[in-house]
Order: structure tokens, then C-alpha cells, then sequence
């Protein structure tokens, strides 16, 4: 996979097997900016991965497939995207994730861009979708301004499900569907 932005300096893109430990050491390395971690389902208190649960695990879905990739801005790798089915082998619920590691790289509409490429292309890999979506919660409020930046409907909000930090935040639901696809921005 190779998905470029026509109006931007930003791709895409699967990565050799040896770019990995790179791509390890600005997300989860000794020396990574782990701030992102604060936004990325902090309630679930997800393990910082070391280099060999990273290369092993969620890590190889970069090198190759369809349903993961890496965010280059100026040919620098800033972060990743993914994409799951909720609903497993049925394969008609499309989720994805994005995380944009290092917060010098935040508010650069990087994210945004990226987003954009992402839905499109699942949309162009996956025919049969019908809507792609994302879950984020309360306290995200740039992956809420995202939504609605993209011009993605709020489908659902959770009430108090969410727990970090000594209080309940909500869960909250995106979703664009492919009639609305004309919705999203060209980048």
C-alpha cells in the first residue's frame, strides 16, 4: 500500500521489516514522547510494548496487509492507522484507529489528512462497506473535532462508561457512510 496526498506532504504506506524497530522506537521506545498514550483508550491501561511484544505483535501488521499502515509527513514516519472489524468474520462493521505520536506533530492537520486518505482507501479496498467509523471517548477532544472536521455523523454517545483519571467519561461514536463520502475534504 502507497496512498499519497495530492495537497500535502503526507503518505500512507506498509514499511520494510526493517524500519519496524523506527516506527517501535517513536511510539513505545525508551525515548518516545508517550503523551499520545494519555488520549489512546487511557481507561484500558494498554502495556508499553517492548521490542519484542512490538515486533511480534501489533507492530507486523505494518510490514504487511491491507488493514494497517504508517503516517509519513516529509517522509518522516509521526504515526500509524488501522483498521478492524468490530463485528469479527462478518466482516460488514468497519472500525479504524489513528494515533499521531509526537505532539509537535498535533494541530499540523496531519491527522486530518491522514483520516481522510484512510477512509477513502478502505472505502476503495472494501466495496462492499457501507459505513467506516470510529469510537473515541469524551475527553479526546481532538479525535471529537476530527469527526466532525471530516464531516463524519456522531452516532452514538455512552454515558459515564469510560473511567480514568478519578472520573467517568463518555464513549463516543463517528461514522461516515459511503453515500457521504463526497463529505470528506480532497487532500
Amino acid at each position: 500500500m502507497n496512498i499519497k496526498a495530492a495537497k500535502a506532504p503526507i503518505t500512507i504506506r506498509n514499511i520494510p521489516k526493517t524500519a519496524l524497530a523506527k516506527l517501535w522506537e517513536i511510539s513505545y521506545g525508551p525515548k518516545a514522547n508517550l503523551t499520545w498514550k494519555n488520549f489512546d483508550g487511557p481507561y484500558f491501561k494498554d502495556p508499553i510494548l517492548s521490542w519484542e511484544e512490538y515486533q511480534k505483535g501489533f507492530g507486523s501488521r505494518f510490514v504487511a496487509g491491507d488493514n494497517a499502515g504508517v503516517i509519513f509527513y516529509d517522509d518522516e514516519m509521526v504515526g500509524v492507522v488501522t483498521a478492524y472489524f468490530e463485528d469479527g468474520s462478518l466482516k460488514k462493521w468497519l472500525e479504524f484507529g489513528i494515533a499521531i505520536y509526537h505532539p509537535e506533530n498535533w494541530n499540523k492537520k496531519i491527522g486530518q489528512t491522514a483520516a481522510t486518505l484512510w477512509i477513502n482507501y478502505l472505502f476503495d479496498i472494501y466495496p462492499k462497506i457501507e459505513r467506516v467509523g470510529y469510537t473515541t471517548w469524551s475527553g479526546n477532544y481532538a479525535m471529537i473535532a476530527l469527526g466532525k472536521k471530516l464531516g463524519m455523523k456522531k452516532e452514538a454517545q455512552i454515558r459515564k462508561v469510560r473511567y480514568w483519571q478519578g472520573q467517568y467519561w463518555d464513549s463516543v461514536k463517528y461514522g461516515i457512510l459511503r453515500t457521504e463520502r463526497q463529505l470528506l475534504k480532497k487532500v
